[in-house]
């Protein structure tokens, strides 16, 4: 199930668990259980898209906007440069020392035949989905402080279709294709037109799980019911002004490299920070 938004994540089924990560400028591919792992954790995810939406950040300034200590954001930036997501920007030292994300994109598998990296992606994967849901919710809990146009421009919607395999990855390649040409426009402020604001697009595409005890036709109305078309297959909503992949960490144990996820919290992506809470 690939995912998008700016700075975000895409999901893809490739898996080289010879390598930690692999880089392009513009991706990161998590390709390997440990690297997963150390990535599906909330404050680390956060930071990644505060930095790939707002540009590079020391720590101190990153606590600041994702509202958690200087001493958390240092060691989670620590963690995530070794796994190749962040690196040093020039200038600075020590805590003062400004942080910038190596790619716009992350990575991982949708599919392994190695079971330990099926379950890390898997576990990123539905961190994503938790993320996604909260930024949802706080679009549409801040809608009205929109002018019109924009609330009219963005919306939730989704539709049932039946596909092949290979049409599902075709409309997730078409979809691709028609975003690819505004991503310039984040490197190049000159080419934004005038009222252009940073917007996320959250999209997915999954066949409906079957449930034999009810029959397909059931299973299809029950996904109709909470089904809400509205505009076609793509949530697209402005980002808000203050947050980003976000969810700080709740009680529980606290992090360390070899357990990466504290207990009593939820991973979730690097999903845009554009807000900085």
């Amino acid at each position: 199930m690939p995912e998008r938004g700016e700075g975000a994540t895409q999901g893809s089924a490739r898996s080289d668990a010879s390598h930690p990560a692999r880089h392009t400028a513009r991706e990161t591919w998590l390709t390997d259980a440990r690297a997963l792992r150390a990535y599906a954790h909330p404050t680390r995810m956060r930071l990644v898209g505060l930095l790939r939406a707002q540009g590079p950040r020391t720590a101190t300034q990153a606590a600041d906007l994702i509202n958690e200590s200087v001493a958390s954001c240092s060691y989670h930036l620590r963690m995530l440069a070794k796994y190749g997501l962040v690196e040093t920007a020039a200038g600075g030292r020590g805590r003062e020392k400004p942080w910038r994300a190596t790619a716009r994109l992350t990575q991982w598998p949708t599919h392994s035949p190695e079971p330990a990296v099926a379950e890390a992606a898997e576990a990123v994967e539905l961190a994503a989905v938790e993320r996604y849901s909260e930024l949802l919710s706080a679009a549409i809990e801040t809608r009205h402080t929109l002018s019109r146009d924009w609330q009219e421009a963005g919306g939730i919607s989704d539709v049932l279709l039946y596909l092949t395999a290979g049409e599902l990855s075709a409309i997730q390649q078409q979809i691709d294709a028609l975003l690819r040409p505004f991503e310039a426009r984040e490197t190049r402020p000159d080419s934004r037109p005038p009222g252009a604001r940073l917007v996320q697009v959250i999209r997915a595409g999954f066949p409906v799980p079957q449930v034999t005890a009810s029959g397909p036709a059931q299973e299809a109305s029950r996904a109709t019911d909470v089904a809400t078309t509205r505009n076609g297959a793509v949530q697209a909503t402005p980002a808000a002004d203050s947050g980003g992949p976000r969810l700080g960490n709740s009680a529980g144990t606290k992090p360390t490299e070899a357990n990466p996820v504290a207990t009593g919290t939820a991973a979730v992506s690097d999903i845009p920070d554009p807000e900085g809470t």
